[in-house]
């Protein structure tokens, strides 16, 4: 006798969740971040890592969107947040390169209707450590500390992720005890 296949439900989606991401064309970070009573947490941080053997940039864009789609799928958010697009005088094919990996993150985010906020990298550094020219090491600590974590959080793709999501969950509460005031 056959048996009926169980439909799988996806997870309904946490309007208070927040995903961040560090965008890159072999490795993206990403961090999804739950609030909390005693502060936020993370539930899941990893890294995409699409082929860097693979030579074409649109098949590894293809895999960035794929591996982001999952992510977005397995923990839905209420909100994504990104880094934008820094450019330097010397590198501007670099900037370039990463737009195309935002440009894929932002359309994943788009199919499945979630809200994308951008910050720049100094906003993300002054919010989390009061300075915008923060270096990375202390970038790490203080996400180490706002997150009570025991370990650094490693690769630097990771807590520059969890980096994002947490200026987003910080200037998101700012903006409700402001609102609540007025």
């Amino acid at each position: 006798m056959a048996t009926a296949p169980i439909l799988q439900v996806p997870p309904l989606p946490n309007p208070l969740r927040v995903i961040g991401i560090d965008p890159g064309l072999t490795v993206t970070g990403y961090a999804v971040l739950d609030p909390a009573r005693r502060g936020p947490y993370i539930v899941e941080a990893g890294v995409i890592r699409p082929r860097s053997t693979t030579k074409s940039l649109a098949s590894r864009l293809a895999m960035l969107h794929t591996g982001i789609l999952e992510v977005l799928d397995a923990y839905p958010p209420g909100a994504l947040a990104l880094e934008q697009v820094h450019s330097h005088v010397r590198h501007p094919r670099t900037a370039i390169l990463m737009a195309h990996a935002r440009g894929v993150i932002m359309l994943a985010a788009a199919l499945r209707g979630i809200e994308v906020h951008g910050y720049a990298a100094t906003r993300i550094k002054k919010t989390l450590t009061g300075s915008g020219k923060a270096p990375k090491s202390q970038m790490q600590h203080a996400v180490q500390v706002e997150l009570k974590l025991e370990l650094l959080p490693e690769p630097h793709d990771v807590a520059d992720a969890c980096a994002v999501a947490l200026c987003h969950y910080q200037i998101r509460k700012n903006r409700q005890v402001f609102d609540g005031l007025v």
